[in-house]
């Protein structure tokens, strides 16, 4: 099997390779929390660079609950003209191209200043970091509701926008995955407990949007192989997952790990099983893959065209890059022409591992925001310097994010 081999999906669409741009949260909503002009030259830059599959970053099913102040949110249809330009764009040059949907949970920052929801009250545990997110108030049944039908609704307007598909961003320790880890997840009721309740909310989630989207339309989701901290979602769990997965219509299983706990989609903490720089989760992809009626794909460090290759020849049916495409949005094309790109970012060696975590994310933005505006990349910035000009631009976004969410209530009212 090849890289550039198209892959065929059970809803009978077919991907015309094997690479997808995974999803990096760019940030780059307008004014009005929907796709800028910045985030559609972006997404032209990595149609036209030869992916296959083009996922985007987090697309927020709730204007409330952010993973980021510059988040686009897609919960009605007020703006779909523009989700119709993104959508138009991102296939202009044969790719399919998915909105990945998303609702942070407890890792929402308190300076957003919206209430915040988990499974049950329990913080992040971030260390000095902790105090910039909120104790989360635990999920009524009312507002567990509320989600699954909100998740519903943004893949029904991703349809009607033109997209030809969605992600359930089920990992990275984001709202769905909070109910997959008994560390975040300690309910004793239907939606806690054994994993059966705890993956009760995911299945649930996955149902609601298939009954309201069309056969041809993919639904995909993004599970971590492990969180890697004791006692949370293990290997097993995800395994466990996967096969109540099967038995439901979806199209393909993206399989990454971590969360801002424990941030192994960046490569600071793998389990023995993994491979020591690069396809950080591919080993266990390939169990997966043994159980898995459903394409599986396998995201976290591939940057070189050896290791995709070795990737798809050992049976995971699609690799998907992000950092890598970050710096050179062009790659796919580059490894078609026999050249042998590797891009990377400068390694980042500092001892606190969440700042580290935070000044690895600053710094593919870096990238996105310089090729947003036809800018050359940089992957030799300054991790500090990244981080800094990330957090001032944050906290611009910040500000204009709770200006525009205080309008949109009072226009309701």
């Amino acid at each position: 099997m090849n890289v550039f081999d198209p892959l065929s999906l059970p809803n009978g669409s077919v991907i015309p390779n094997r690479i997808a741009k995974a999803a990096m949260e760019e940030n780059m909503a307008d004014a009005h929390h929907a796709p800028s002009a910045q985030l559609m030259r972006l997404y032209e830059a990595w149609a036209e660079g030869g992916a296959g599959l083009l996922i985007t970053g987090n697309v927020m099913v709730d204007s409330r609950a952010m993973t980021g102040p510059g988040g686009v949110v897609l919960e009605n249809d007020r703006h779909l003209d523009a989700f119709r330009q993104w959508a138009r764009i991102g296939r202009s040059h044969g790719a399919q191209c998915w909105l990945q949907i998303n609702h942070p949970g407890r890792q929402m920052r308190a300076n957003l200043g919206q209430p915040t929801w988990a499974p049950s009250a329990v913080p992040l545990a971030l260390g000095s970091m902790s105090k910039h997110f909120a104790t989360p108030h635990a999920m009524t049944q009312a507002v567990i509701e509320d989600v699954i039908e909100r998740f519903a609704r943004t893949a029904q307007l991703a349809e009607r926008a033109g997209f030809t598909g969605v992600e359930i961003h089920a990992a990275h320790g984001y709202l769905l995955s909070q109910f997959l880890s008994p560390l975040s997840n300690r309910r004793t009721d239907r939606w806690g407990g054994s994993l059966a309740n705890r993956a009760r909310l995911l299945l649930d989630v996955v149902k609601a949007v298939r009954a309201v989207v069309s056969p041809q339309f993919a639904v995909a989701v993004k599970l971590n192989s492990a969180d890697f901290q004791r006692g949370g979602f293990s290997a097993d769990d995800a395994r466990g997952v996967v096969q109540w997965l099967n038995e439901l219509d979806v199209d393909l299983v993206e399989l990454s790990g971590g969360s801002y706990e424990a941030p192994a989609m960046q490569g600071d903490a793998r389990d023995g099983r993994t491979l020591a720089r690069e396809a950080y989760f591919v080993e266990f992809a390939r169990d997966i893959r043994k159980i898995a009626t459903m394409p599986v794909m396998v995201t976290g460090g591939i940057r070189r065209h050896a290791i995709a290759q070795q990737v798809v020849a050992s049976g995971v049916d699609m690799v998907g890059i992000g950092t890598a495409l970050a710096i050179d949005p062009t790659l796919p094309r580059a490894w078609r022409a026999g050249r042998d790109a590797a891009p990377a970012l400068a390694p980042i060696a500092w001892k606190n591992k969440s700042l580290a975590s935070l000044a690895n994310m600053a710094a593919v933005k870096f990238q996105l925001q310089r090729l947003s505006v036809g800018k050359r990349t940089d992957p030799n910035v300054s991790p500090l310097r990244a981080l800094i000009v990330q957090q001032v631009a944050e906290a611009a976004r910040t500000r204009r994010y709770r200006r525009w969410i205080t309008q949109s209530r009072q226009a309701k009212n």
